[in-house]
């Protein structure tokens, strides 16, 4: 008996169990895994690129703060990428453009610097969040093209016993263990997207209140240069 249970384990496991797997299963185990290396592709990225952000805006914001000349700054940051210095670039140019006019309307002066610097700050968390709508789609689809290979595997299962008049646990375990299987690989391609997705989320969240809380202060910088 030993010898069989062990042949019986060795037939299910996972590299077995794709290989035994009809076209339609191995089709479904296959765009689970490709979805899965996909989410952990745009997770990696995006954690570097949100922490590589995010020390990026404390350098500068801070050197901003210590600068005495807001006109010299400019000039070495014109050209910075950071989601800070694209709102402090947006917060300057429109300020050139709106103190340029002899006849200037400190009022307008001030919402069109506000609505600059907030479409700036609009502008950066939709850059940043780029692809985030992919980690969504996978963590909500995965589960239901897992779903669609068990109901398809339990159906071969069941044609199986009818078709060899036979309910013993050798004809209907391939079809159910590739079934379960392919539920497994969904769930495993669909709870990092999802955790991801709203860890990712928080930390877009923070992201804006916080150049917000810049913009706000630089609009404040401004306004009082206005009043003098």
């Amino acid at each position: 008996m030993t010898p069989i249970l062990a042949t019986d384990a060795t037939s299910l496991s996972p590299i077995a169990l794709f290989l035994q797997a009809d076209i339609v299963v191995k089709l479904v185990m296959l765009g689970l895994l490709l979805a899965s290396i996909w989410t952990w592709a745009i997770i990696i990225s995006h954690a570097r690129k949100m922490r590589l952000a995010m020390r990026g805006c404390d350098r500068f914001e801070q050197d901003f703060w210590n600068a005495e000349d807001t006109n010299a700054f400019y000039q070495v940051h014109k050209d910075d990428p950071l989601p800070s210095a694209r709102v402090f670039q947006a917060g300057i140019f429109e300020w050139r453009r709106s103190t340029s006019n002899r006849n200037m309307d400190r009022e307008g002066t001030r919402q069109r610097l506000a609505t600059t610097m907030n479409t700036a700050i609009a502008a950066e968390v939709d850059r940043l969040g780029d692809r985030l709508n992919i980690l969504a789609t996978i963590g909500s689809v995965a589960p239901f093209v897992g779903l669609f290979g068990t109901v398809w595997g339990i159906m071969r299962s069941f044609t199986a016993i009818a078709s060899q008049q036979n309910t013993s646990l050798s004809v209907v375990a391939p079809g159910i263990a590739e079934a379960l299987f392919a539920t497994a690989i969904g769930l495993f391609a669909a709870i990092p997207a999802v955790i991801a997705y709203n860890r990712f989320g928080h930390g877009l969240n923070r992201l804006e209140a916080r150049l917000t809380r810049f913009a706000d202060s630089f609009h404040a910088s401004l306004s009082r240069e206005l009043e003098s």
